[in-house]
């Protein structure tokens, strides 16, 4: 039990303490400079949908003012088998110059509708966007001003969320996506990032090839193609996406549920990550894979601190319980001073984990996740 609960804890140490800090001095002393410029490649936004009539217009408005040459972007949005009044939105937008719309009859999924826009695009760079968050006006000049650099083949951007800051679950979330922007900006500092902000990222055309249809993160996916073929992936703050979403405990599992199945995923569509032919092996490791067995270790660690004797382990026991019992409070609106951010914060950390525990039996039974509207 002893090993048990020194393992454990390592785990749940090496997954969110260590490998931030590794990563932050990494950049301190082998920074790896990014050369920006206001260049002004040709660009193909390609956005797919699926029953998106309540945010569709106000995205479709936020493209257009988006500030950038207007002859130098093309944008594709493909409606995936839409059963609403999505398709009708768009047949009056396509009427504009730059505009194409392809609509399939059958809904497909993302992955195979992002690969029909794949095969429409003309830009040199290809930008990806979801329907419901809104690009700030300089993003998209923003993002690209990384492609000056030749060694950059993918940038991301950086969502924003307009969580309520008083909603009791918001601010743990908050917190590790906080967290979790830092990494990736340190990442690309360093190197490259692991993945992209898949409400606005982009990748120069020449090195992407089509999706596999099952694909759940093309946000992952794409980026590692960029990378196998010796090119950078880093992270712009400057190029923001905004998402007024306020998302509920409900809502951000399902979430996270779809995102870290997806991860499963990527071993089984890419087995070349954990390789030596992947340059990013290292960080892959400790920034997806070491999270989706956290689970195993708050559970060992709490088997192991029942079990053993030992006044420190009996102190952990009790911190334990004071944390899960933190959770508690903020399921039921607990309210005041430090007291309720600490509970937000435990009902994040137990939500996100159990995501994780769900999505590894999800990918053990085959259950496949569904790209549906949040």
């Amino acid at each position: 039990m002893t090993l048990l609960f020194w393992s454990s804890l390592a785990l749940i140490f090496l997954a969110y303490a260590a490998y931030p800090v590794l990563i932050y001095f990494r950049v301190l002393f082998r920074p790896r400079p990014v050369q920006r410029a206001n260049t002004f490649p040709s660009v193909t936004i390609l956005l797919a949908v699926h029953n998106e009539q309540l945010c569709l217009p106000a995205k479709l408005q936020n493209l257009a003012k988006l500030d950038y040459p207007a002859d130098l972007v093309h944008v594709i949005v493909v409606s995936d088998g839409s059963t609403d009044e999505t398709n009708k939105i768009l047949g009056a937008w396509e009427k504009i110059d730059n505009r194409r719309t392809v609509i399939l009859t059958n809904h497909c999924g993302k992955a195979s509708a992002l690969n029909h826009g794949l095969a429409e695009a003309k830009g040199e760079i290809l930008v990806f966007t979801d329907a419901r968050q809104a690009i700030a006006p300089d993003g998209l000049k923003s993002l690209l001003s990384n492609f000056a650099d030749p060694t950059v083949g993918c940038v991301s951007g950086e969502l924003i969320t307009g969580q309520d800051r008083n909603a009791t679950f918001s601010g743990g979330v908050g917190l590790y996506w906080l967290l979790e922007k830092k990494i990736r900006h340190w990442e690309g500092l360093a190197g490259s990032t692991v993945g992209a902000t898949g409400a606005f990222y982009g990748a120069r055309k020449n090195l992407l090839s089509p999706l596999p249809p099952e694909t759940i993160l093309d946000d992952v996916h794409i980026p590692f193609q960029v990378v196998r073929q010796g090119q950078r992936v880093i992270f712009e703050p400057k190029a923001q996406v905004s998402d007024y979403l306020k998302p509920s405990p409900k809502q951000e599992y399902r979430r996270k549920v779809r995102t870290l199945l997806g991860n499963f995923q990527l071993l089984q569509l890419d087995p070349w990550l954990l390789t030596r032919s992947n340059p990013l092996r290292l960080e892959f490791f400790c920034h997806k894979l070491l999270r989706l067995i956290v689970p195993f270790g708050l559970v060992g660690m709490l088997i192991s601190t029942i079990w053993l004797q030992a006044d420190i382990y009996r102190l952990v026991l009790v911190l334990q319980i004071v944390f899960y019992s933190l959770a508690a409070l903020s399921i039921f609106h607990a309210k005041g001073g430090i007291v309720s951010r600490l509970a937000n914060i435990s009902l994040a950390f137990i939500v996100l984990n159990t995501a994780a525990a769900v999505a590894m039996i999800y990918f053990v039974i085959g259950k496949k996740a569904v790209w549906a509207r949040s």
